[in-house]
Order: structure tokens, then sequence, then C-alpha cells
């Protein structure tokens, strides 16, 4: 009762001093008029006076000391029946954040990962799914078709590899993937992208060791990365890293950049040599249809030997005379009353002289 009636006073004490307090525009006195024009508000109350009497008010220091000594209290005004308003908030915020972590949307391409307190729980497929609210569960969404690519080596530096017939090839490629398994992929190896470019290394230099540098850098190319390919995917398969290996291309293999030039000398001999083979190859593939051809009109010859042996030795004679004849300069005539040897190329020759000699005097 006595708090009560405390209480009271001081809410008077108070409400009087707000309404004893002077008008900071108006005059400075009190009921008796007395006192000068405009006075600072925050100052002495009293018109002039530097004492503390009746008429005085206290600071605004004091007057919110008085204040809030009593029923007058600041903050966040409460509801009616004075209750606060913080536990309504804090419900608000607690179905905002269900609402938030509890619903999720994935694409069509995508795939939820759920977990239960860090623990692999469920995969969501493309839709609208709900979950336990966060941090109890949470979804991680992976993009399963989106087809992502691994250069190697980076940037302009080289990637040397022993070829089969212990030569050294500079080989840059690509390899190309996506993920078959979100929940393997997440949670069976730790770093997705530096194992896959690892396994990549070891299937390519597997690989190469088993064709020659010519075959690496020429027509086996395509081999080779069908190779690749299988290795990569059966040793990805066995890691369980839920991935599907799409392809490998290989963009560049070309001898080390210090040995580029000798090997260039080399390839352009080899292709000289290559050159001269063909040739050969064309040239005794010509004798020999000349030679078939031969032996066919041979065979033909024979055929009609055995029907004719005569006539055939005959005909055979004067083919043979004739073409041996044709290429000497001497004519041979057997007649009667005719000389048996006439220089007929060297009168042929004589004749022509005069008229070479006529043609230079012209």
């Amino acid at each position: 009762m006595n708090k009560k009636i405390d209480g009271q006073a001081s809410q008077k004490t108070f409400l009087g001093s707000i309404l004893n307090m002077a008008s900071p525009w108006g005059n400075g006195g009190g009921d008796d008029g007395k006192g000068g024009g405009p006075r600072n508000p925050w100052g002495n109350p009293s018109g002039g006076s530097s004492g503390g009497g009746k008429g005085g008010s206290a600071s605004l220091e004091e007057l919110f000391k008085k204040g809030t000594g009593g029923g007058f209290k600041g903050g966040i005004p409460k509801r009616p029946g004075g209750r606060p308003w913080w536990p309504i908030l804090l419900i608000g915020f607690v179905l905002l954040w269900v609402a938030l972590t509890s619903v999720h949307r994935v694409s069509p391409q995508e795939r939820g990962v759920v977990t239960l307190f860090g623990s692999y729980s469920r995969t969501m497929q493309p839709g609208l799914h709900f979950s336990l609210p966060s941090p109890i569960e949470q979804i991680t969404k992976l993009d399963v078709e989106e087809i992502r690519t691994i250069d190697i080596p980076t940037g302009e530096s080289e990637k040397l590899i022993l070829t089969g017939d212990q030569n050294i090839v500079d080989l840059a490629y690509s390899v190309r993937w996506n993920i078959k398994s979100p929940e393997l992929f997440l949670f069976q190896i730790a770093d997705q992208e530096e194992t896959i470019k690892e396994v990549a290394e070891a299937a390519m230099r597997a690989a190469v060791a088993n064709f020659t540098l010519d075959d690496t850098i020429g027509s086996e190319r395509t081999e080779i990365e069908q190779q690749v390919e299988q290795n990569m995917q059966s040793l990805l398969d066995g890691y369980g890293a839920g991935v599907v290996i799409r392809g490998i291309a290989i963009k560049k293999a070309d001898p080390p950049a210090a040995v580029n030039d000798a090997f260039k000398e080399v390839s352009a001999a080899q292709q000289t040599a290559q050159t001269y083979l063909n040739e050969a190859r064309a040239y005794a593939q010509q004798l020999t249809a000349q030679a078939q051809g031969e032996s066919a009109a041979f065979d033909k010859v024979y055929e009609e030997y055995r029907l004719a042996p005569r006539v055939t030795r005959q005909r055979m004679y004067y083919e043979t005379m004739e073409r041996v004849l044709s290429q000497v300069d001497k004519t041979i005539i057997e007649a009667d009353g005719v000389t048996p040897y006439l220089p007929l190329p060297e009168i042929k020759k004589r004749a022509q002289a005069p008229a070479v000699q006529t043609v230079e005097a012209n």
C-alpha cells in the first residue's frame, strides 16, 4: 500500500514539474510576471534568479530521472493487457524460417541430395518437395545434365608422355563428363574434378604406352581416345565416383618444343623416302605388268606354234630380223646382178650435205 502511494506521489511530482515548466518562447517569470524576455529552456527556469526558490524547476536530466522513477518507462510498447510483443515476433520468425527452408523446387535437369544431420537421407527428383527445416535437413542441388569439361594441361604448359617406342610426345586433350549418381558424386570422393583429372592422366599414359610416336601424332588418335575413355570409366566406377565419361578429345599431339625442329627434319626425310618407295613400287608394278603381257603374248605364240610349227618359225624369224635390221644403218640386198652391199646411208648423207650448205649460204 505504501509503495502504491509512493508511486502515485512520484507521478504527481512528474506531472507537476511538466506543468510548472515555462514556455521557452514566452516570459521567463512565474505567476508574478517578473522576468525578462526569452531564455534558455534547458537552463535555470527562474527568471534571472540564481537561487533555487520554489518557482524553480529541475534540469531535463533530473526531470527524466524523476519520470522513470514512477510509472513512465521507455522501450517497445506493450500489447493491450500489458503483455510484451517479443513472443509473437519470435513465433513469426520461426514460421518464416521453416517456410523458407522446408519447401524446395527441383528443376528438371537437377537432383536434390538430402542430408539428415549431415548423413545422406534420400535424393529428390524434379518437382516440388518438402523437408524438415534447416539445419535438421539440408538440400544440395546438382545439375546432372550439364556436360562439364576438364582441359589437360591448363594454360600453355607441356604435358610430356612416353610412347611405346621410347619417344616423348607433348599431348593436350580435354575430358567431357557429367554426373550420373549425385549421392555418390557428393560423398564417395572428396575432390571430384581433381580426381577425374588424375584418372584421365593415368589412363592417357597407359594408352599412349601401347603406340609409337608416329601413331600417336598420326592416324591412331581415335583409337587412343577410345582406350582412354574406357579405362577412365572403369577406374571411376571402381572408385564409385558417380560420373559418366562422355568423350576424350586430343587437341594437340606434337614432339617436345626442344626437339621440334629436328623432328620436322626427320619427318621431311621420311616423307622423301616414302616418295621414293612409292615411285619404286610404281615402276616395279609397271615392269611386272609388262612382263605379264609379254608372257601372255608368248603363250599365244606357243599355241599357234603347236598348231603350225613351220609357219610359226618362219614368221618369228621375219619378225626378229625386221626388229634387228631396223636399228642398223646398213642395207644388204640379195639379188642376181646386184651388188650385195650398197652404202645407202652414206649416199643419203652425201646427198643431204649440199642442201645444208646451200641453206647456210643463203
